[in-house]
């Protein structure tokens, strides 16, 4: 079974105390659903219509596992608290 990577793309953050709320809840939310942060931080360099804003690789152990994290009760909360507070692109994908 191939690795699952969540990348979260962020376009713009609005505000950044959702942000920080939304972090003390994903953080642990997606850990425990058996996450593997692999990449965080605004990007070293970017290409072509690339942005220079925050990125995270989440590494999971399958497909399911991601989705079922992020479908989760205690990520859901997550995004509660976030709210409108960032513009994000999320993509879940099967490793090579």
């Amino acid at each position: 079974m191939s690795k699952a990577y969540w990348i979260a793309a962020y376009r713009a953050i609005n505000d950044p105390d959702a942000l920080a709320a939304y972090g003390k809840l994903a953080g642990p939310a997606i850990q425990s659903g058996g996450g593997r942060f692999i990449a965080r931080g605004v990007p070293a360099q970017v290409y072509e219509n690339g942005l220079a804003e925050r990125t995270i690789i989440i590494e999971f152990d399958s497909i399911s596992q991601a989705v079922a994290t992020h479908d989760s009760p205690a990520y859901q909360a997550a995004l509660e608290a976030l709210g409108d507070g960032a513009d994000r692109d999320i993509r879940i994908i099967e490793g090579a």
